[in-house]
Formats: structure tokens, sequence, C-alpha cells
């Protein structure tokens, strides 16, 4: 267990831990993978607003496009959370364990874990709310052209 009693933006995410990094990484990575989904589905939807659906293939061929990746967004947002919390978990233990070794439960001591805890809820939080956002919004618009599109085959 590495202490480091300089606090820096990186030391946050960080936090001297390998554990701490690597769920730290995993939401960054989770983060640039939700975001460009998102922003696909963006320039999905504003081009069929722009020039309109090819309607003479059947509504499950239509709506391929507008389904693809949903999972992903949905995961993210369901796992991302915990993700966070695990790096929480471990930061407050290494708190604990720094108690331990150093008996003291000055700022110090404690202060490198703590704030490596609070980084990583912070990084599930970022990419857990526009995940969930995300995916439900772009659900329901899948779900409402599907059936406008199954409606219309009738």
């Amino acid at each position: 267990m590495i202490m480091n009693s300089e606090f820096t933006l990186l030391n946050l995410f960080i936090g001297g831990d390998i554990v701490i990094a690597a769920a730290s990484l995993a939401m960054v990575v989770g983060s640039i993978m939700s975001w460009g989904i998102i922003i696909g589905k963006i320039r999905l939807w504003r081009k069929v607003k722009r020039f309109g659906l090819n309607r003479t293939l059947s509504p499950d061929d239509i709506i391929k496009p507008f389904d693809k990746n949903l999972w992903f967004l949905s995961m993210a947002s369901t796992v991302a959370p915990f993700i966070g919390l695990f790096g929480t978990v471990w930061g407050v233990m290494r708190s604990f364990a720094a108690i331990g070794a150093t008996k003291s439960v000055s700022l110090a001591a404690i202060a490198p874990g703590l704030a490596a805890a609070l980084g990583t809820t912070v990084l599930g939080l970022v990419v857990a709310i526009p995940a969930a956002v995300a995916y439900n919004y772009f659900q329901q618009k899948s779900d409402g052209l599907y059936n406008g599109l199954a409606n219309e085959k009738r």
C-alpha cells in the first residue's frame, strides 16, 4: 500500500493503489464508450429527422441501428455505481489499514484512502447517470419508432 501525501487530481482517482487505479480506469473507459454511443445515437436520430426512414424494410430491420449498443448503456448505468462502491469500500479499508499501521487517527493517515474512495464514487456516478438517462431516452424513442412502424404495416 503506497501512501502519497501529495494531493493531485490524478492521485484522487488513482490513489496510489492498483485496485483503485483499475476501477478508475474501467470507469473512464466506460464513460468514453457511453458518450461515443450517446453521440452516435444523437447523430442517427438527427439523420432520420432530416432524411426520413427507408420504409421498404421490415420494422425489425429498420429498428436495428436504433437498438444497437443500447445494452452497453444499460450495463454501464447498472454496473458503474457498483464499481464506484467497490472503490469506495477499498479506499475506506485503506484508511483503516493506515490507522492501524500508524496507530494514529490523523488526517494525514486517513485522507489519501478517503480521497481515493470519494474519487471512485464520483467516477461511478459520472458514468452511470448519463448512461441511465441516455439508455431510457433512446430506448423509449426506439420503442416508439418500432410501434409506429408495426402499426403502419397492419
